[in-house]
């Protein structure tokens, strides 16, 4: 059975997910899907750090530093952050915050950032998060959101399980959960 040709290209532009090659954690390429989950037109995006993707810049030295050695042992990572959309093409707002699964490639895994391939997936469904959250509360939503214990967390992001399960505590309250499982839910739901 002869199978037709693949346009590359094609099938990078129309993935269902944001689609991004990235050099030293720059974008160097993106996708229409990517496009429209930031708002931005792809000239405003490609050649940009993906600092400008993050709700601030300790949240991606942060992320960058502790997604390094996973990339190192294994070539691949992926997690549930918060992002930040930068402007208002296609109904986004601007500044708006919302969750987003990432997941990335590096093509070199001794030098982890020097190129990679990224994916991003809008978890939130174009709706903003309404409570508003510190950096680490966000970092510790994020690794709620994977079903991780307060020790594994702790662990993950170099802070004691007690610090944690404040953290955790304080988003309960936000969000007015009363169980880990409805907390993630209405983490979901913005």
């Amino acid at each position: 059975m002869d199978t037709p040709d693949i346009d590359y290209r094609l099938a990078f532009e129309h993935a269902p997910v944001g689609m991004v090659l990235s050099r030293n954690r720059t974008m160097v390429d993106c996708n229409a899907r990517l496009c429209e989950m930031f708002g931005a037109a792809r000239d405003a995006l490609v050649g940009q750090s993906f600092r400008v993707l993050y709700p601030s810049v300790a949240e991606f030295e942060r992320i960058g530093k502790r997604m390094e050695p996973i990339l190192n042992a294994s070539g691949r990572y992926a997690d549930n952050r918060m992002m930040r959309r930068l402007g208002g093409l296609h109904g986004a707002f601007a500044g708006e915050t919302f969750w987003c699964h990432v997941t990335g490639h590096a093509l070199n895994r001794a030098a982890p950032h020097e190129a990679g391939i990224w994916t991003f997936e809008d978890l939130g469904s174009r709706r903003s998060v309404k409570a508003e959250l510190t950096p680490r509360e966000r970092e510790v939503a994020a690794q709620v959101m994977q079903g991780l214990t307060s020790k594994q967390i702790g662990r993950a992001l170099a802070i004691s399980h007690r610090t944690v399960e404040l953290h955790r505590a304080k988003l309960m309250r936000k969000y007015s959960a009363n169980t880990t499982a409805e907390l993630v839910q209405k983490l979901l739901a913005g």
